[in-house]
């Protein structure tokens, strides 16, 4: 991009530089950055609608705070592209979520203005009061502020943090970005007044004398008390923070610079946990992104001027229409049936779903472990509850599909998507672990498809059986196949693909193309397993006795996955064949398109069968 048409923004190649400038400077500087923002993400994909919407304040952020030495964190991370571009990676933006380009998250190891390496929402305030408490023990003098959104504070791990941190009483800052769900919608003259009063070190001295001269009179501190929590009540949702032992400010404009920035400087002395409550607009400065936040907040290259998405023709349906469709197919026949999404409901296909039977979806906001607690309550009382999730967010939940759903053999479906590599999201995305932290569960049928009829089949099953029951498959699309009438598999059965000799290749997932590429290839047999719990024991043992290498195809970790339990069950039938598993390796998995990793990683057709060949020649 020519750096001519941003003259101040040229010459910032830190936050150093920024700091320079006069402060009349900086609405120069913010309309520079978005049109900046905008240009590069419309050239290279990404997120773009929340960026825009924190313009001004990740400009009045680092123009107040001396980072790198004062610690900014940043919640999630979808915002924090105006970040990087004013930390030194402007030139490199073109490059974001691309293969060896930058992160699309902060990410510590690309950039020391990056404290915490995030992607996961809700993480900021305990990352934040860790930190607070540390610096001061080490009396650095370090300020330490995060930003969180009003969505991530649907998070019970945000308020657990607040309620530490009130208890404990660092000095720290929380700015809430409140962009969506309008946490007040008093946002005038008044508020703004009195947000100024609130940051003042008047009103802060004022506010601490007065507890300790009144703190012997009871009815005149209790008076007091409520006086000032009534003010406030009237124009803020100030108590609740307070309750929780917060200072609260607010609410300002984020997008009034100077008020940012003058709220900021008087922030930045007080002491003890700061709550300062910014309202902004998702898209802000860009009309198309104003108007549907939502469609630009993660967008594909389109052209700016022109302002259009242009949806990308597809000769199949994705994983997650499948997953809707059949929801909705269902749905017409069982009334039972409850849909649960913990804030996935569009990427997980729920969209038409939850506009044709309202009364049978729940989105329950950021809140995963709720999610499938919840699920819980609604299956003993007689639903049948379906939890739409991602593989990486499911982690959050862990014990609770242990302690409340599996013990209590709870018929519970979970449709798992976004399992396996996700590609552009990165490390903090990629599905890589559901399998292996998943069979190790007693009670628990784990079902991966090979295609998309296999998928419908599955959810059929797994939505009848009694007990909980997982479908994992992955982002993107299926194969193309026409659809067929939904059937019930039978529990633990394979398919047997291809017949080959020598070498039985036992697949699982949706890897199934490339692993028939290699059956060819090596004139191998090619068993679709199906079911990773319970494994096709008698498929296996076949298998065993009538070839010499079995070779476990997944995408998933290797440690602990589908190919460990073939292994597993191998030994203790004390049979005699090599076995070789191929599936993630033991690392995070970087950004990169999904056919670019697999191909990185080892799960290409040709890479299976170098490893194959290699393993058989050594």
């Amino acid at each position: 991009m020519n750096l001519d048409n941003y003259p101040l923004l040229k010459q910032i190649n830190s936050p150093k530089d920024l700091r320079l400038y006069p402060q009349n400077s900086l609405s120069q500087i913010s309309d520079e950055l978005r049109r900046f923002l905008l240009n590069s993400v419309s050239r290279s994909s990404g997120h773009l609608a929340s960026g825009l919407g924190v313009i001004e304040l990740t400009v009045a952020l680092h123009y107040v705070y001396n980072t790198p030495f004062d610690q900014l964190i940043w919640d999630v991370g979808h915002q924090a592209y105006p970040h990087k571009i004013l930390t030194g990676r402007r030139d490199q933006m073109l490059s974001i979520r691309q293969k060896d380009g930058l992160h699309p998250f902060p990410w510590r190891e690309e950039s020391e203005y990056d404290v915490l390496s995030t992607g996961h929402s809700s993480t900021s305030i305990s990352a934040a009061l860790g930190i607070a408490v540390a610096e001061q023990q080490n009396q650095s003098h370090r300020k330490v502020a995060c930003v969180i959104g009003d969505g991530a504070l649907t998070a019970g791990m945000a308020f657990e943090a607040m309620n530490h941190a009130g208890h404990i009483k660092p000095d720290m800052l929380v700015i809430v970005n409140d962009n969506d769900m309008s946490i007040s919608e008093n946002v005038g003259a008044l508020n703004q007044h009195l947000a100024q009063i609130l940051s003042s070190r008047t009103y802060a001295s004022l506010r601490e004398s007065s507890k300790k001269v009144f703190s012997g009179i009871p009815p005149v501190k209790e008076f007091l008390k409520k006086t000032e929590e009534h003010i406030k009540g009237l124009v803020t949702p100030a108590i609740l923070f307070e309750e929780l032992g917060f200072n609260y400010i607010g609410p300002i404009d984020g997008h009034d610079i100077d008020t940012l920035v003058t709220t900021l400087n008087k922030v930045r002395e007080l002491k003890g946990p700061q709550l300062l409550h910014v309202i902004t607009q998702k898209g802000k400065g860009y009309a198309p992104a104003e108007q549907d936040p939502i469609l630009w907040h993660g967008v594909p290259k389109f052209d700016p001027i022109e302002g259009i998405i242009n949806k990308t023709s597809s000769k199949a349906p994705t994983y997650s229409q499948i997953f809707g469709d059949w929801l909705c197919e269902t749905a017409q026949h069982d009334k039972q049936l409850v849909a649960v999404t913990p804030a996935m409901g569009e990427g997980s296909g729920m969209t038409t779903f939850a506009k044709l039977y309202p009364k049978q979806f729940f989105d329950v906001a950021i809140a995963e472990q709720h999610a499938v607690t919840f699920a819980a309550g609604l299956a003993i009382s007689g639903k049948k509850p379906v939890i739409a999730i991602y593989s990486t967010f499911l982690q959050r939940a862990y014990d609770q599909v242990i302690h409340d759903i599996a013990i209590q053999n709870l018929s519970v479906l979970f449709a798992i998507d976004r399992a396996g590599i996700v590609g552009a999201d990165g490390p903090t995305h990629q599905g890589a672990f559901d399998i292996s932290f998943l069979r190790c569960i007693p009670n628990l049928v784990i079902m991966a498809p090979s295609d998309e009829n296999e998928c419908r089949h599955m959810l059929n099953t797994g939505y009848h059986y009694q007990g909980p029951a997982v479908v994992r498959y992955p982002r993107g699309e299926g194969n193309g196949n026409a659809l067929q009438p939904i059937e019930m598999l039978a529990i633990g059965k394979s398919k047997t693909v291809r017949q080959g000799q020598h070498i039985a290749i036992l697949n699982f997932g949706t890897l199934i193309n490339e692993a028939h590429k290699v059956a060819e290839d090596l004139n191998a047999t090619l068993i679709d397993m199906r079911f990773i719990k319970p494994l096709d024991e008698d498929a296996i043992l076949l298998a065993a006795q009538h070839h010499t290498t079995l070779v476990t195809v997944e995408e998933n970790a290797v440690q602990g996955g589908a190919g460990s339990a073939v292994n597993e069950f191998i030994m203790t039938k004390k049979l005699k064949c090599d076995m070789l598993n191929i599936g993630l390796p033991d690392e995070f998995i970087s950004q990169g398109t999904q056919s670019e990793m697999r191909h990185s990683v080892g799960l290409s057709a040709d890479k299976i069968i170098e490893k194959i060949k290699s393993f058989i020649n050594q």
